[in-house]
């Protein structure tokens, strides 16, 4: 499908030849001499990206970009004198990216293409929403703090040129996170890329930044072979364990960061790549830092935005049971005959356990247990580890006494939360028919 263009110009002449130049690119260009007219025709026409070159001294130009912005227009401007004061005033407004008037095709090209795509992106992110299609942060939980790390993902998210350091113990799901961030903004249908930062500095140079053939540093490579940060143009790479990264290439990492510019192992010429950064690590990078084991200047570059996942052991019973569920389905996904539910007291054990591994640990142990279970109905206590088996109702901490019917009454009102009161997807991950939920609902007395 044809990509449409807006080209709101205040000179007909450059009207003609500007919409000439993108057409010949392949779009479809709607021409507007004035930002009343254009208003309109976006209003009208919705199309992908829009173009705008026009007096920016004029207050009816900063009222149009404004009203085009909250229509959530993705917006290139064109300055006639690029100063950083003009580019950074229209920036706060919210325009994508503003260019100088005399930018040559290739980069202009290159910025176009780039806000159509964040306009269709957000579009499609919009209708995900709608369609309820964005349930990965549902995972996080719904405990005041952990719908304050999802709202800080979706806002980062859309940051798309801010680099993310992420922090947290090990198995906390930093990558999974990382990933969301990925997937929630402009850049998701460009690659994602994640990569250990833990090895030999020849070898994390040639993997990260590339080769070029016979380079001896490359490990006489035959051939060349683009690094990573190369392969995630585009999109997003993460680097974990950013910790790791031997001093030697430290100030590549940062000239990169700065400059968006590198060069492979053995070459001789720069190289550029419109790359995300997202970083994680489960060490105080700070403390490593005063300690003189890290540059402090990478650090502060990468640590533009901070973001701390919890550990599961600081979330609330609530989340750990969304965590779980939602695990169990995926994993349900992926194992054919898997139990379709957990038993009562598997349940219990599971949300009393303290996870030192995180959420690592617990995909790992639901896993076992669901190979260890498959053709049964429910996951029962003996597929468990045996520190699980070990363990009394809620664990060694506390015994509180249930009976059944009080444990059976407390996970249907649990499940039935978690799913927002919809019976059938409650009775099908209880493994029950709706009918009986309902009637356990009645016996109970529960309101959803």
């Amino acid at each position: 499908m044809t990509d449409t263009l807006l080209l709101i110009h205040h000179d007909v002449n450059h009207l003609r030849d500007l919409g000439g130049r993108f057409e010949r690119l392949g779009y479809e260009v709607v021409r507007e001499l004035d930002p009343a007219a254009g208003l309109a025709a976006y209003d009208r026409l919705r199309p992908d990206v829009v173009v705008v070159n026009l007096p920016t001294t004029d207050g009816e130009t900063e009222e149009a970009l404004s009203h085009l912005v909250q229509r959530q227009a993705s917006v290139v401007m064109l300055l006639d004198d690029a100063g950083q004061t003009d580019a950074e005033r229209w920036a706060q407004i919210g325009v994508y990216q503003t260019l100088p008037c005399d930018v040559p095709d290739d980069p202009l090209a290159r910025a176009v293409a780039r806000a159509s795509g964040n306009a269709k992106s957000l579009r499609r992110l919009v209708s995900l929403h709608r369609e309820g299609a964005v349930g990965g942060l549902k995972q996080l939980g719904n405990s005041v703090r952990m719908r304050e790390v999802a709202q800080q993902i979706t806002a980062l998210a859309q940051s798309d040129r801010a680099t993310v350091f992420l922090t947290g113990p090990l198995g906390v799901g930093k990558g999974w996170c990382a990933r969301l961030i990925h997937d929630l903004g402009p850049r998701m249908d460009g690659p994602f890329v994640e990569m250990p930062l833990a090895g030999p500095a020849v070898d994390l140079d040639a993997h990260l930044f590339g080769v070029e053939a016979g380079a001896i540093g490359g490990g006489g490579a035959r051939e060349r072979r683009r690094g990573m940060f190369e392969v995630a143009d585009g999109g997003t790479l993460y680097l974990r364990d950013v910790d790791q990264l031997p001093p030697e290439l430290q100030p590549k990492l940062l000239r990169a960061l700065e400059t968006r510019t590198f060069r492979r192992v053995g070459g001789t010429r720069d190289l550029t790549a419109d790359t995300r950064i997202i970083a994680g690590t489960q060490t105080d990078l700070a403390a490593v830092v005063e300690a003189d084991g890290f540059r402090g200047d990478l650090y502060y570059r990468l640590s533009v935005v901070q973001l701390g996942i919890p550990s599961l052991a600081e979330r609330d019973e609530g989340d750990r049971l969304g965590l779980v569920s939602a695990l169990h389905a995926e994993i349900r996904r992926r194992i054919p005959g898997a139990p379709p539910a957990i038993a009562v007291e598997t349940l219990e054990r599971l949300l009393g356990y303290p996870w030192p591994g995180n959420v690592l640990e617990m995909r790992n142990v639901l896993e076992r247990a669901s190979i260890l279970a498959v053709g049964l109905q429910a996951l029962g206590v003996e597929h468990l580890p045996g520190e699980f088996r070990a363990r009394p109702g809620l664990g060694d901490r506390r015994h509180t006494p249930m009976s059944l019917a009080e444990l059976d009454q407390g996970h249907i009102e649990r499940t039935l939360q978690f799913h927002g009161g919809n019976r059938t997807r409650a009775a099908k991950e209880l493994g029950i028919s709706r009918a009986t939920l309902i009637n356990k609902i009645k016996r109970y007395q529960l309101t959803e």
